[in-house]
């Protein structure tokens, strides 16, 4: 009988090298955008002090050759982090990612319903959704701003009042706001 025979099943096949390799590079993608974080999203995320002491740390280094293996290091300290929690929190601040694109998109269609036709609908639901929402006398003062606003056409400064905060909310529930 072979060494694989006594194996049952696919997941405890050891790692092959290469797959090894892609991760470690995936680890080093993730590495590379927190790198082009700025401090207060870098704040926002939860991590080690060793990685925040690596990724600080890396401002100073200015050779290319030891910018790399710097990158190699940040991607060797996150295999032993949370290293999903933090790609997924690096997608949602990093501008250019997709899940920021459909998180934009989700809070300005809410923004939409909040000042349209059935906004008391949509509004008793987004609070029955965030109980834990205390600025709620500023949030129905914002939308009754601005649905004046959108029948006069032109000014959208209480829309982007709306807007922000909608954003500071939805940073709040998914623990990227303090």
């Amino acid at each position: 009988m072979t060494d694989f025979d006594q194996l049952e099943n696919d997941d405890e096949l050891p790692k092959s090298k290469s797959q090894v390799k892609r991760e470690m590079d995936a680890l080093q993608e993730v590495g590379k955008k927190l790198l082009s974080l700025s401090k207060n999203q870098l704040k926002k995320i939860e991590m080690s002090d060793t990685l925040k002491d690596a990724i600080e740390e890396s401002g100073r280094i200015k050779q290319n050759e030891a910018k790399r293996r710097h990158l190699q290091y940040i991607g060797r300290v996150m295999r032993t982090e949370d290293h999903e929690t933090i790609a997924q929190r690096v997608a949602l601040l990093d501008t250019t990612s997709a899940a920021y694109n459909k998180l934009f998109h989700q809070l300005e269609i809410k923004r939409d319903a909040l000042i349209g036709e059935n906004s008391k609908e949509v509004l008793s639901q987004y609070l029955d959704d965030n109980p834990n929402l205390e600025e709620i006398q500023l949030l129905r003062q914002l939308i009754r701003l601005s649905q004046k606003e959108a029948s006069q056409e032109g000014n959208t400064s209480n829309r982007k009042k709306l807007f922000r905060l909608l954003r500071e909310v939805e940073e709040k529930r998914l623990g990227l706001k303090g």
